[in-house]
């Protein structure tokens, strides 16, 4: 693993937007724009190091299902703060009909530096977003600039294919939506959503589209509906269940929830059973689970443990995105937990390259490690401000 400088391509900007990736630059707090997407840079890899990465994803996959089947089975609920009864029941009838649901895809956010190891840091398993530049950017950016060269990347034609084999669990007759929220001013939700939404075309699948503030509630058949009164019967959304289960409309959400067993009238995808994998809660379950295991962190949820004293620990929110809420604590750091519910890991601090901090996004489809992508930041907490850099396998 190593981190390579190259000059940007002329007019880069208006080749990724054309590829997919509308919002190329970020606006800082002081309101200058500068590089998302950024080709001023790039990772080179072996092709020993990517095999390697990618069974360590692929085992991280099945532990991480291995501890979804122990928090159902042990009732470990409340360690996720799902304490509402109702939401219990729906998550583990998913998880028990997961075989007949559609789920499509997550990321995992890898601490490495090419020497020791991979750490799993965490697992966005719900709405991860960072995919249209891991899958259509990227290998572009490869085929212009190194011909002939290779990438961890199959994303596209493994997300095509999923769609594909999954098309049969949909319910027939209906346009499968594609939603996103309106208040995204990014546009990055849209985005992806967009991508997912044409990887599903090509999979020779019926779309449509909706934001999330556009679903109505026709109350006398009981259904969810689009902004023409059409029935609503298959939905993805990249839209956090943790909200979709607590906003106004929840108690709908529930009462018509179809996880497979056909008495429900909203499939909604990614299924309610995800909401085990996208909170940090797993990574102590896990743990506790693979004590020692080489790709894991120490992780406790009670507060910092064992060696925390000398290496310091990371406070992280079960529920939280784009590294909000976490905060570092460098040894000596007064031991005493958070008064809401945080998940204490082991502090292992993110790889430096050229005065950049690193941090390895590995994708899994269904259930097969399917690619990269790669975030850099200024600062030891991976935020909204991070920067994409492309990568090859020379």
């Amino acid at each position: 693993m190593e981190r390579r400088t190259i000059r940007p391509r002329p007019d880069w900007q208006r080749t990724v937007e054309e590829q997919g990736l509308i919002y190329p630059l970020t606006r800082y707090p002081d309101d200058s724009l500068r590089p998302y997407w950024d080709e001023s840079a790039y990772y080179v890899f072996s092709l020993p190091e990517i095999e390697a990465l990618e069974e360590v994803v692929g085992e991280l996959h099945h532990m991480c299902l291995a501890a979804a089947a122990h928090i159902v089975a042990a009732d470990r609920f409340a360690d996720l703060g799902i304490t509402d009864p109702r939401v219990v029941r729906a998550v583990t009838e998913a998880w028990h009909r997961r075989a007949e649901l559609p789920s499509v895809y997550g990321r995992f956010d890898l601490r490495h530096d090419g020497t020791g190891p991979a750490k799993l840091l965490e697992y966005n398993a719900d709405t991860p977003t960072s995919l249209v530049e891991a899958a259509s950017p990227q290998w572009f950016w490869m085929e212009e600039r190194f011909p002939g060269a290779d990438q961890w990347n199959s994303l596209h034609e493994r997300l095509v294919d999923a769609w594909r084999k999954q098309a049969a669990l949909l319910p027939p007759g209906n346009p499968l939506y594609f939603a996103h929220s309106s208040e995204d001013e990014l546009g990055e939700d849209l985005m992806t959503v967009a991508y997912l939404k044409e990887t599903a075309e090509q999979a020779g699948l019926e779309t449509d589209w909706i934001s999330m503030e556009e679903i109505g509630w026709d109350r006398l058949s009981g259904r969810f509906v689009d902004n023409r009164l059409r029935f609503i019967r298959s939905l993805f959304k990249l839209y956090p269940w943790e909200w979709l289960t607590t906003d106004r409309f929840a108690g709908h959400v529930l009462d018509t929830l179809d996880n497979g067993g056909g008495t429900g009238s909203t499939l909604w995808i990614e299924p309610a059973w995800k909401m085990l994998l996208s909170n940090k809660a797993l990574l102590a379950i896990l743990w506790e689970l693979y004590p020692g295991h080489p790709n894991l962190l120490p992780a406790h949820l009670d507060g910092p443990r064992g060696t925390a004293a000398t290496t310091g620990w990371v406070a992280k929110p079960l529920l939280g995105r784009e590294g909000a809420g976490v905060t570092i604590h460098p040894p000596g750091t007064d031991p005493a937990p958070r008064p809401e519910a945080c998940c204490y890991q082991e502090l292992a601090p993110l790889p430096v390259f050229d005065g950049n901090h690193v941090v390895l996004g590995a994708w899994v489809v269904e259930d097969e490690p399917a690619g990269l992508g790669i975030r850099e930041s200024s600062g030891p907490v991976t935020d909204e401000y991070a920067r994409f850099v492309p990568h090859v396998i020379l």
